[in-house]
């Protein structure tokens, strides 16, 4: 048994050693911005942006189109999310914008949204591009459009979406070889369920305090 440990840590050093710095960087970044996420932290915004820009080029060139574009929606996404939790519309940055659910009629439209937007990027990647798993790809991606935007107005609901998402593309990312965001990934789902939890308390101790 220890002569296989021994064999797996040596693997892993070899891997780690070969590994493309972009990968690192963004398995480091991308875990850094989850974390400050869950805290409510503004600085989660610009983490993400860095994080976003370095996945644009590794998912461009594992040629996984949607998520290519995904990322940079995040870039813009992560720059109105800065602004919104500072200035929340009519809030003067002073004031902490609060979490809340996703109103119900809002809900019901992205469910919508997000059910034709996957059917008509997965046609599309799969009859005009050489996409691998077009379909897989379209769903992660157009499902974290909605949940970024939800992250962005502070809505609780973005962790399950996330959950979800965090689920689909840790399978994925194992079966194209992208080892390390696939652990990303894989952490992403134990994170989603943290920050849940958090943003719940939050919401508990304003309405308990009100």
């Amino acid at each position: 048994m220890s002569e296989f440990l021994q064999t797996l840590v040596t693997s892993f050093q070899l891997y780690l050693a070969s590994m493309a710095w972009l990968e690192l960087s963004g398995l480091a970044s991308g875990l850094l911005c989850v974390w400050l996420l869950i805290r409510q932290n503004i600085w989660t915004f610009p983490i993400g942006l860095f994080y976003s820009v370095v996945s644009v080029v590794v998912f461009t060139q594992e040629r996984l189109y949607a998520d290519v574009l995904l990322n940079g929606y995040y870039v813009a996404m992560n720059a109105y999310g800065w602004y919104y939790w500072l200035y929340g519309g009519q809030r003067r940055p002073a004031d902490r914008l609060p979490v809340s659910f996703t109103p119900v009629q809002t809900r019901w439209i992205l469910v919508a949204l997000v059910t034709v937007s996957t059917l008509a990027m997965g046609w599309f990647l799969d009859n005009r591009t050489d996409a691998d798993l077009p379909y897989w790809d379209s769903a992660t991606t157009t499902m974290s459009f909605a949940a970024m935007w939800m992250t962005a107005r502070k809505y609780i609901d973005n962790w399950i979406v996330w959950l979800v998402v965090d689920i689909i593309a840790t399978g994925m990312y194992i079966f194209k070889g992208i080892e390390f965001y696939a652990v990303l990934y894989g952490v992403y789902l134990f994170m989603a369920v943290a920050g849940w939890r958090a943003w719940k308390r939050s919401m508990n101790l304003v309405s308990s305090s009100a």
